[in-house]
């Protein structure tokens, strides 16, 4: 019982060795076809899963390139804006701005409250903190990153605004 049921049909005469012989082969043949056509298949599979692994990875890779530039252009504009600050004097006179729908109060001193309204300094954004910088410097972060300037009084056309309020006289004193 132990024979295939090939032996046994060689065995009772029924089939000859040589028809055994090449069936078995035949056989073969088609389970390595078939095993050829699975290991054809699963290689493809692979290189399309390892081909989209790839993609998946240079579009991160991509992610993480522009958020390090992303990181070190702020750095750079961080640097920049706290190399050309203007030292605050803490002065008694308060400089009134809005930061998004808030008012902010920073208090300077009589020529920086000039200078703020001259144009010549801006109040910037820093983290969480405002800092004063000179006008040039604040054109370079106009440049980069316009949101953190919250207040630049650059000249604009003023004579044409002053001309007719000419005969109103404003007081020195006037702030908000």
């Amino acid at each position: 019982m132990g024979n295939s049921l090939q032996d046994q049909l060689v065995k009772a005469g029924l089939a000859s060795t040589q028809k055994a012989k090449q069936t078995k082969s035949k056989k073969r043949k088609q389970r390595r076809q078939g095993d050829d056509r699975e290991t054809v298949e699963r290689r493809e599979a692979v290189a399309r899963t390892e081909a989209e692994k790839a993609t998946r990875d240079r579009e991160l890779n991509r992610q993480r390139e522009e958020e390090a530039q992303q990181k070190a252009a702020q750095s750079a504009l961080r640097e920049l804006i706290h190399r050309h600050r203007v030292a605050r004097a803490h002065g008694d006179l308060a400089y009134n701005f809005a930061d998004g729908a808030a008012l902010k109060r920073l208090y300077v001193n009589a020529e920086q409250h000039a200078a703020l309204v001259a144009g010549q300094l801006a109040i910037v954004r820093q983290d969480n903190f405002y800092e004063l910088i000179p006008a040039e410097t604040a054109a370079r972060v106009a440049e980069r990153d316009p949101e953190r300037i919250l207040v630049w009084n650059q000249g604009g056309d003023s004579a044409a605004d002053d001309s007719e309020y000419a005969d109103y006289q404003v007081p020195d004193d006037l702030m908000w």
